[in-house]
């Protein structure tokens, strides 16, 4: 009864702490009962399954004893791996747990073991278009979804006033129950085995192609810090910010890949040396507030969904009940926020550098630089549920402590609130993506794949989007396998990664649902009709969700089926839906009926439980029915042009060709030795390419596959055309 006790005396002091207002009183009783009763429901759940993979929360000595008995290494010479993955953040154990999922004998190498799924930045997972990305890397069998159904404190899905092509799963996370659940995965995973140690170096020998002047290297594994080498067949690197990281303070920098982390210099000047192009990029990370400082009763409360939505295709429901979802809340900046800002501005090095930030994401000293006079949106989100930690989504900054202080006093809110420590920004290396190629492996090095926060994007879904297909290829790679390619047809991982290799970035890359031409393809609902049998062929999707997705992908085509050949009079239809009513004889469909804004499916279940009631027993399966019925002539539509793209896709252009030999334009040329595009369809997404320059690479294309003309068969046709 000690940890209940100890609880509950935490929650207590909170509450006396805040019992001057009664809104905030209200708040922390509220509170209080939520913790107590999601506390008792984890006890009871780890008691119960002691470190299974279904058990909600492990404790210290149960993830001790998994470590030494299964994944921790030690040992001075640990041998050869099939797969060496660098980096234990969001791209690292994606990468590292695909390339098991894959039968590799696979190697995750980290600073500290304890730092494996930390949440650095914002503790939140989702989003418009970052949704889309962890359900394909769900339909992939990732990980991080899952963690997400048992560690969210609150589910929502955004966009939900647009249609389901853009809607946007979003849930805020409880940060100390995601580590524990993903780093019980990871120590979990067979084949995978992880050390603490740095890696200073790559173990660089000769290319085993030609020499064609593009790769002239493969990489055979790494060097640690206290110099031991480790062999393998292929490395990732997912380096993060750590690449000769910095950390900002008002005038103060030091290194630092992250907030109590020593940066990796050796690493990033062995890229650099290895000749790859490199760039500096920074991003920032707002203050962290006391919870029981903050008036509540003058914010706008932000409440998840009822029911809440899981990520993941194999959760029926998330964790927490929707009556325990934590409270969100809005604010508003002042005009005091915008004059401490202004007169800062002298002491905040991080706003004074060239470096490039995140457009989409920018620091509160961007945002009223560029709008001037306007009032900014304050999220403020929970960090977990045994916490009082706040996470002001909207004011990241690096002015001084003393001023970041006032900057949040002047909120509507927060004019009392208290900093649990202050916001700060990071500056790192990265390097040009376009030396990339689709599969993630790197151009000039064989062997070597790169993804996360090193190729120039910023957020956890775009680094975990990356990790999965860089640990699936490199995994591939070493058992002589194709790779896995996804192009921007089959969802947006691959626009993601066709957008970097093509095109490059100079600032820190976010995915948004804009970016992809096929939206109603691409939807949320249906990414592992899409995506889980191709990683079922590939070998990274295990036999239970492959049957659960053939199971979906069967249902929906009977069903969309079914709602065709269902039809009678359109004067009928209105009749029995309650519909105004007509006198019109002609026939319609079912499905063509559900167009209509006023017509649900859900109406038609209950009005037809003969022909359609089986869909009452299965909710998800009537939603995506239902979106499939609405969007099923434009969905016909796009089908069409995807597969007018797919076959543009099909003429690869070989990694060797040599752009500066082909009779085009200078800056054609100078572009796509840059990008080094994989097809033709990839070149002509390449800015600045013109018509022209497509139909050289075309017929160099064609040129390059026609057949071989022997000796011999030049004679067998000079005999067959004096014959003639």
């Amino acid at each position: 009864m000690a940890a209940p006790m100890l609880l509950q005396g935490q929650a207590m002091n909170s509450l006396i702490k805040t019992a001057a207002s009664p809104t905030r009183l209200h708040h922390g009783l509220v509170s209080l009962r939520r913790y107590l009763h999601l506390y008792q429901r984890r006890q009871s759940r780890a008691n119960s399954s002691s470190f299974s993979p279904s058990s909600s929360s492990p404790s210290s000595s149960s993830l001790s004893s998994s470590l030494s008995s299964s994944s921790l290494s030690t040992s001075s010479s640990p041998g050869r791996y099939d797969v060496i993955v660098v980096g234990g953040g969001h791209a690292g154990t994606e990468a590292a747990c695909a390339a098991a999922r894959m039968g590799a004998n696979t190697l995750l190498l980290t600073h500290k073991v304890d730092t494996i799924g930390a949440m650095s930045c914002n503790p939140s997972f989702g989003g418009i278009g970052k949704g889309h990305l962890m359900k394909e890397i769900d339909a992939l069998d990732g990980v991080c979804a899952r963690v997400c159904d048992k560690s969210g404190v609150q589910y929502k899905v955004l966009n939900r006033r647009k249609g389901p092509a853009v809607w946007g799963p979003r849930a805020q996370i409880d940060r100390d129950l995601y580590k524990e659940h993903i780093q019980k995965e990871v120590f979990n995973s067979p084949g995978l085995t992880i050390m603490a140690a740095p890696v200073e170096d790559l173990l660089l020998g000769e290319a085993t192609l030609p020499d064609h002047g593009v790769c002239k290297q493969k990489c055979k594994g790494v060097v640690l810090g206290d110099g031991n080498k480790i062999y393998s067949d292929t490395v990732v690197l997912t380096a993060g910010t750590f690449l000769r990281g910095s950390i900002n303070i008002g005038l103060t920098s030091r290194p630092a890949g992250r907030l109590g982390d020593e940066p990796a210099i050796g690493l990033a000047k062995t890229i650099e040396n290895a000749g790859f192009k490199m760039g500096r990029l920074k991003t920032g990370t707002p203050p962290r507030l006391d919870g029981r400082t903050i008036d509540y009763s003058k914010l706008l409360e932000k409440p998840g969904d009822n029911p809440p939505m899981p990520f993941s295709f194999l959760s029926d429901s998330v964790w927490i009940k929707p009556e325990d979802q934590l409270l969100c809340h809005m604010t508003h900046t002042s005009p005091g926020v915008d004059a401490v800002v202004m007169e800062t501005l002298d002491q905040n090095r991080h706003v004074q550098e060239e470096v490039c930030g995140p457009r989409y994401c920018p620091s509160i000293e961007s945002k009223i630089m560029r709008f001037k006079g306007r009032r900014h949106q304050v999220w403020l989100e929970p960090e977990g549920l045994n916490t009082d930690v706040v996470y002001p989504n909207g004011i990241s900054c690096t002015m001084p402590e003393e001023h970041q202080v006032r900057l949040v006093r002047a909120i509507p809110g927060l004019e009392t609130c208290d900093l649990v420590h202050p916001g700060y920004g990071v500056e790192y290396d990265f390097m040009d993506p376009r030396q990339l190629k689709p599969s993630l492996e790197t151009l000039l090095i064989q062997h070597l794949f790169f993804a996360g926060q090193i190729n120039g994007t910023t957020g956890y879904e775009e680094a975990a989007a990356q990790g999965i297909i860089a640990g699936i290829n490199a995994a591939c790679k070493s058992q002589g396998k194709e790779p896995l390619i996804m192009d921007r047809t089959q969802g947006y991982i691959g626009v993601l990664i066709d957008d970097l290799t093509t095109q490059g970035t100079n600032e820190p890359y976010r995915m948004f649902t804009s970016r992809a031409e096929f939206r109603l393809a691409l939807r949320p609902d249906n990414a592992d009709v899409r995506l889980t049998q191709l990683g079922f062929q590939t070998g990274c999707v295990s036999k239970v969700r492959f049957d659960k997705s053939q199971w979906m992908k069967k249902e929906l085509e009977e069903n969309v089926e079914l709602l065709r050949t269902f039809q009678q009079p359109i004067y009928k239809w209105r009749r029995q839906l309650g519909l105004n009513d007509s006198n019109n004889t002609n026939t319609m469909s079912a499905i063509d009926l559900l167009i209509h804004p006023d017509v649900t499916l859900s109406n038609m279940v209950d009005t037809y439980p003969d022909v359609l009631g089986h869909l009452k027993q299965h909710p998800a399966l009537l939603e995506r029915v239902e979106i499939e019925a609405k969007y099923h002539t434009e969905l016909q539509q796009q089908l069409e042009e995807i597969e007018e793209v797919r076959q543009e896709e099909q003429l690869q252009l070989p990694d060797d060709l040599d752009y500066y030999s082909l009779n085009m334009s200078t800056d054609a040329k100078l572009k796509l030795a840059d990008a080094r595009p994989a097809s033709i369809a990839a070149a002509s997404r390449i800015p600045g390419i013109t018509p022209a320059a497509i139909v050289i690479l075309l017929r160099h294309v064609k040129y390059r596959q026609r057949p071989l003309v022997t000796a011999s068969s030049k004679v067998w046709a000079a005999h067959t055309s004096h014959d003639l």
